[in-house]
């Protein structure tokens, strides 16, 4: 049986960039006691078109092992696609909605994977694949459409809310529908603030007394991050605390004091008896921005350093904004101008669709439009 000599890669990638060098391929070989020309070129070949793994195996053929894990890489594959391809057909998941999935996927993967992939035993599977699941009654079809118009971002009790509005409904109902069909939505993530010592570069005008008793008495401001897009990018907002409204916002690539300028100059005149609040960053105790808040003839409040919680309604803002796209958003954001969209479409939603139980579960615009007839 011929001797098979053993080449390392590296040494190989060595020989091939002799080669291509100019040296002789018949003095190579003799030098490196390679068994023909045609591994030679074999080598050269692979090297050039970059299949650098081939150069690792004795033959350059793929082995067992290589080729089993291609085919583990191409079921991987074909498990995200399948992930894609279910979160963007239904927003919930139930056994129902999974099994009613998986029979229209039969022949991509193997039953059994895809089984495991959503977490369903096979027998449940067998055992209900041929049975036609209840269609939505008529309340829980209202309850369904409710909650996929605000995104699946609304509780039981703002739906029932809602459906109240157009029938009489227990809120116990509702709730005992949403949870059976899976409908509940996404939880927030608390965060616990730190409270940090008292110290004040302009008067705490506020105190967390955040109720007024008109429109554009009572703002706060902040900038909130975006890492989300191809770069970073910051939003700077205004909220009217009379009614949780964005009355002004602004997205820039930089957190600067033309950011907050650019926000603030947004809104018109003001009445000499309007409160900003803000943190102690920056941009908000900069000289420009001061001057701009007295030539609106504003008093401006500042939290306690290091005290987010004294700036709450809008932390939870941004929080809810974040939470409520971003986050559970399963498709990759590859540009700004998507964040752009993302924000901008937020915000109205927001303004003008998000009811809040504070507001008698109405929306920041019909609040106020509600009681300032």
């Amino acid at each position: 049986m011929a001797k098979h000599n053993f080449y390392p890669t590296e040494l190989k990638i060595q020989i091939v960039e002799r080669l291509l060098d100019g040296e002789s391929p018949t003095a190579l070989r003799k030098e490196f006691h390679i068994p023909s020309k045609g591994t030679l070129y074999n080598w050269k070949k692979w090297y050039l078109t970059g299949e650098i793994n081939r150069l690792s195996l004795s033959s350059g053929r793929l082995s067992k092992q290589a080729v089993t894990l291609e085919q583990k890489l191409e079921n991987t594959q074909k498990e995200l696609e399948l992930l894609k391809k279910f979160f963007r057909k239904e927003r919930t998941v139930t056994t129902e909605s999974i099994i009613h999935f998986i029979n229209k996927q039969v022949g991509i993967l193997p039953i059994t994977k895809m089984t495991q992939l959503f977490g369903l035993s096979r027998s449940t599977y067998y055992r209900n694949r041929e049975r036609n699941f209840a269609k939505l009654t008529s309340i829980e079809e209202q309850i369904y459409q409710l909650s996929k118009e605000n995104y699946f971002l609304f509780g039981y009790r703002k739906i029932h809310a809602l459906l109240s509005r157009k029938i009489a409904i227990g809120i116990n109902t509702v709730a005992r529908i949403m949870r059976k069909r899976g409908w509940n939505c996404l939880a927030k993530v608390k965060k616990h603030r730190h409270v940090g010592e008292k110290h004040q570069t302009f008067d705490n005008h506020i105190q967390k007394n955040w109720s007024a008793a008109q429109p554009l008495k009572k703002l706060t401001t902040d900038i909130t991050y975006l890492l989300f897009g191809k770069s970073m990018m910051y939003l700077s907002t205004i909220m009217d605390t009379f009614n949780s409204e964005i009355v002004a916002y602004k997205l820039s690539h930089h957190p600067d004091t033309k950011l907050v300028v650019d926000t603030l100059n947004q809104l018109g005149t003001l009445s000499s008896q309007t409160i900003l609040h803000s943190d102690q960053g920056a941009t908000y105790t900069s000289k420009e921005f001061c001057e701009l808040v007295k030539q609106k003839n504003v008093i401006q409040s500042m939290s306690r350093k290091g005290t987010p919680s004294d700036n709450a309604p809008i932390e939870s803002f941004h929080s809810s904004l974040k939470s409520e796209t971003f986050y559970i958003n399963t498709e990759p954001i590859s540009s700004n101008t998507r964040v752009i969209d993302i924000v901008e479409n937020y915000i109205y939603f927001w303004n003008n669709q998000r009811i809040l139980a504070k507001l008698d579960y109405l929306s920041p615009v019909d609040y106020r439009i509600k009681t300032t007839k």
